[in-house]
């Protein structure tokens, strides 16, 4: 089973507003990602959520969806990770890393992160457009408990390199695999919109 989590708890901050509720089209962000995965090949979906946890919920459509609240969002990007590794069922083979503010990623693109880990065993698959790596990443069960104890400053970065030689890296010609928002600029430029 491949879990996707979507990391969507943070507050913000250079935002000024909630990235999960960023219009994205005719959905927002979290909505786009979501919908991405529902069309893709993973077997669950897990949102994590915590700064506006209330209001997130009432504006996405999260049927279906398991959406685990972190209590300490304020502690970081790896806190959000621990609390949704700590709801994986047992058969998950491996869980896909989603960012709220990286809502460009395909199906496609993560059917072939899918793929590569299938085909390779790899424990880390991460895709990789013009020789830089994106997201989302896939990271093999053998490697949640790495992950739960990684430093809090570093994250899964710190499991990546502990596991450098083990990585498996899938060119995608999709840039989107490295587009984040995180500024009311980047948005802007990206959307051509105020956010």
């Amino acid at each position: 089973m491949i879990n996707a989590i979507i990391l969507a708890a943070g507050e913000s901050r250079r935002m000024g507003k909630p990235k999960p509720l960023l219009r994205f089209g005719d959905t927002t962000f979290l909505g786009r990602i979501v919908s991405v995965l529902r069309r893709s090949q993973v077997d669950r979906i897990t949102v994590v959520l915590g700064a506006g946890a209330e209001a997130i919920q009432r504006s996405v459509d999260l049927s279906g969806i398991e959406v685990v609240i972190n209590l300490d969002y304020d502690q970081g990007q790896l806190s959000s990770l621990i609390a949704a590794l700590q709801h994986v069922p047992a058969e998950t083979d491996a869980i896909l890393l989603c960012l709220v503010d990286n809502p460009f990623v395909t199906a496609w693109i993560v059917d072939r992160v899918i793929a590569a880990y299938r085909e390779t065993a790899s424990p880390i698959v991460i895709p990789v457009c013009d020789r830089k790596r994106g997201h989302p990443t896939l990271f093999a069960r053998s490697l949640f408990d790495e992950l739960v104890n990684a430093p809090a400053d570093e994250g899964s970065r710190h499991v990546v390199y502990a596991h450098k030689d083990e990585v498996v890296e899938v060119a995608v010609p999709q840039a989107a695999v490295l587009a984040s928002i995180d500024t009311p600029e980047q948005y802007r430029a990206r959307f051509g919109i105020d956010p």
